[in-house]
């Protein structure tokens, strides 16, 4: 990872970005738990973690889009990866990278 990712709005969006889409699928893990095995708690404490990693990613795509002049295609896809499972990581790798020539 590049140290300078921390430096600008498109990393501080990389690094959420992949730490929502880890919570999406704990999700997954977590779901079963409360539901079929009646333990709520995990399921609990991932969802408000997932929650609040949501509203960040969304705010930081608009903040993105924003500073770095996006068009209206681009930022609704970095918006919609946020509803699909692996669309986080999926947009890191299309729509985050900046293109090194």
């Amino acid at each position: 990872m590049d140290k300078t990712i921390f430096n600008s709005p498109l990393g501080w969006l990389r690094i959420v970005g992949f730490m929502e889409g880890c919570s999406y699928l704990l999700l997954a893990i977590t779901m079963p738990l409360k539901y079929m095995y009646e333990l709520p708690k995990p399921n609990y404490i991932v969802g408000m973690l997932h929650g609040l990693l949501f509203i960040l990613y969304v705010g930081l795509v608009l903040w993105v889009s924003y500073y770095n002049k996006w068009s209206k295609t681009k930022t609704f896809w970095a918006l919609l990866a946020s509803l699909i499972p692996f669309g986080t990581f999926y947009a890191d790798k299309k729509l985050f990278r900046i293109k090194r020539t």
